[in-house]
């Protein structure tokens, strides 16, 4: 039988974070560097497979939605100013869906991306989800979410394939 995971609701990926990178600390080459790598997810992107252990379900980011649903979702990231959207495709039982957020980049590429509600404002939103930040180029990038699956740590992989700049 298939265990359900709802990783919205797992404290390791439910964090408060700020929206904006915290640099206290680190110096000019590394705020560069980090910059630079931020820089590389510019642009429209989808979800082009998601890897993880299949015995497990798995319904992200609180949507309500199977994994399955993030499958070629879209992904719109403008680091400028730290915001974007995700549209979820629908069909089947997926539903059609698109979400404003924000997310932002600290110096060891965790990536904190927080939903915000219509009519919300960004910074009063303190819950979010951390994920890992790796391999960007200026084609793909995977974002790496580590869960709690019956007390063992799980990772599960979201990769990106650009779609335009």
């Amino acid at each position: 039988m298939k265990k359900t995971l709802f990783l919205g609701l797992i404290g390791a990926s439910l964090v408060a974070a700020s929206c904006s990178s915290n640099k206290t600390g680190v110096s000019a080459g590394e705020a560069q560097t980090v910059r630079s790598e931020v820089m590389k997810l510019k642009g429209e992107w989808t979800i082009s497979n998601v890897d993880y252990n299949k015995s497990f379900k798995i319904k992200p980011f609180d949507e309500g939605a199977d994994i399955n649903c993030f499958v070629g979702s879209a992904w719109k990231l403008i680091p400028n100013n730290y915001t974007g959207t995700y549209s979820l495709n629908g069909g089947g039982d997926c539903p059609a869906k698109t979400q404003a957020i924000t997310f932002s980049v600290d110096k060891n590429s965790n990536v904190s991306i927080k939903k915000v509600g219509e009519g919300e404002k960004a910074k009063k939103v303190t819950s979010g989800y951390m994920l890992r930040l790796e391999s960007p180029t200026e084609n793909s990038f995977t974002l790496v979410q580590s869960v709690n699956a019956d007390g063992s740590p799980m990772d599960v992989r979201y990769n990106f394939v650009r779609t335009s700049k």
